[in-house]
């Protein structure tokens, strides 16, 4: 699995964060959901990872995705920031997988 960060995600995550260290998941929460199958994808940083936790190959700051939940994602995403509605979108060759993924900072 491989993850994308474009350059305009890079520069808005990097002021988001401001020098805040944790590690970053792209979690796919199925809370509140009612099914696991309705589950919606969301960036979360956290303290600390959890044993489920993979490490993805990206070009900016390492992501870790549950590895119980990849079945969800696709082998290959890009994450994108769109400046005119504020948010981060996650991409695929398969089209748009959430085009307006949230960013949580569970850290706080």
């Amino acid at each position: 699995m491989k993850i994308e960060w474009t350059e305009t995600a890079q520069q808005k995550m990097m002021e988001i964060l401001n020098g805040q260290n944790g590690y970053m998941k792209l979690k796919y929460d199925t809370e509140g959901c009612g099914c696991v199958m309705s589950g919606v994808t969301a960036l979360w940083l956290v303290r600390e990872t959890n044993a489920d936790d993979e490490l993805i190959d990206t070009n900016h700051m390492p992501v870790y995705i549950e590895r119980t939940k990849a079945i969800f994602l696709d082998e290959v995403m890009k994450i994108d920031f769109v400046p005119e509605v504020n948010s981060f979108q996650l991409k695929s060759p398969n089209g748009m997988l959430n085009p307006r993924l949230s960013f949580h900072n569970k850290m706080v």
